[in-house]
């Protein structure tokens, strides 16, 4: 998708959470190679019955997933979007999850989102255009 504007934060993760989150993170990297429709067919499925995430959660499973994956803490942002989304469902959660464009220059991200919020992203990710969007049903 995008490259990131700013360095994304990584920190030392303990044995069980470092597992978690690379389990998140491979599953992800599959996902991500699907298209689009398909990508947001099987997010629908997944979040489907699970709880809305807390935006200090959100934040905690991004920085785990950015945490065992360069690529994620790089300009992965679909495959981060995707992994904090599994990771979230893990813990009976989910974020909203959305990917958009900005037109000029053309930029495309995917991003998580908490009550209209993006959670770890610059201000300018309120500029983009959404064109998908999976959010927790109950």
């Amino acid at each position: 998708m995008s490259a990131p504007v700013l360095a994304e934060l990584r920190e030392r993760i303990g044995f069980r959470r470092s597992l978690v989150a690379r389990f998140a993170t491979a599953s992800a990297f599959v996902l991500a190679a699907l298209p689009p429709a398909a990508i947001r067919r099987v997010l629908v499925v997944v979040t489907a019955g699970a709880r809305p995430a807390q935006a200090d959660e959100v934040l905690q499973w991004r920085t785990d997933v950015n945490s065992v994956s360069r690529r994620c803490a790089g300009q992965g942002c679909l495959q981060r979007s995707i992994a904090v989304v599994l990771l979230a469902r893990l813990h009976r959660r989910a974020p909203t999850w959305k990917t958009g464009f900005r037109p000029d220059p053309f930029v495309a991200h995917a991003w998580v989102e908490v009550d209209g919020v993006p959670i770890g992203e610059p201000p300018a990710v309120a500029h983009f255009r959404p064109v998908l969007r999976v959010s927790a049903r109950r």
